[in-house]
């Protein structure tokens, strides 16, 4: 796969294609998951911020239309402010081509972003503009099947070096976060 593909007028980066997202939209919906707001996934996700100090965690499944954040934790006001004085908050769900989990999604590898501006293939995401994302860390949910369902990720408004311990530490989240998901395929998850 390629990730320099020939780029639309305007933009910098396509987001990968996903072939697999007819397939995983109905995994996710036997698991009884992606499509509404789990209070739980919601912690898991309070977790990861206060793991890592980022502004923004995600519990994200990504279908065939978009991407839906089925945990969240963001910032109650906007962190970033426009020149117009307005700002954006994160809702629940996102377009394909916003942020860097359907990268992750591809590429079936965690992935560590500490400032988006010095990667010119990621520097261009609408979510730098519209969030201030200034870094990222996500890992992927891969299930007992192999399938990928989607992102645990953590974002922020800064720069950050994440390093090795921060890959390690998100790669383990994903890992924890995946089995609890799994137990709970005959119902609902079991965290």
């Amino acid at each position: 796969m390629s990730y320099d593909p020939p780029r639309p007028a305007g933009r910098l980066l396509l987001t990968p294609e996903d072939k697999e997202a007819p397939a995983r939209t109905l995994r996710l919906r036997r698991l009884g998951l992606g499509e509404r707001p789990e209070p739980l996934l919601d912690a898991f996700a309070y977790g990861l911020s206060e793991l890592t100090g980022a502004a923004y965690a995600m519990v994200n499944f990504l279908g065939e239309e978009g991407q839906f954040f089925a945990g969240l934790h963001a910032p109650a006001v906007a962190p970033v402010v426009r020149g117009d004085g307005t700002g954006a908050l994160l809702g629940r769900t996102l377009p394909r081509d916003h942020g860097f989990c359907p990268h992750v999604v591809a590429r079936r590898k965690a992935l560590a972003l500490g400032d988006v501006s010095d990667y010119p293939r990621f520097a261009g995401n609408p979510v730098v503009d519209e969030f201030g994302v200034r870094s990222y860390l996500g890992a992927p949910l891969i299930d007992s099947t192999g399938m990928v369902l989607g992102t645990v990720s953590v974002s922020d408004i800064q720069p950050r070096a994440w390093g090795q311990a921060g890959l390690t530490a998100i790669k383990e989240q994903a890992a924890d976060l995946v089995v609890r998901l799994d137990r709970g395929e005959s119902d609902r998850p079991v965290w």
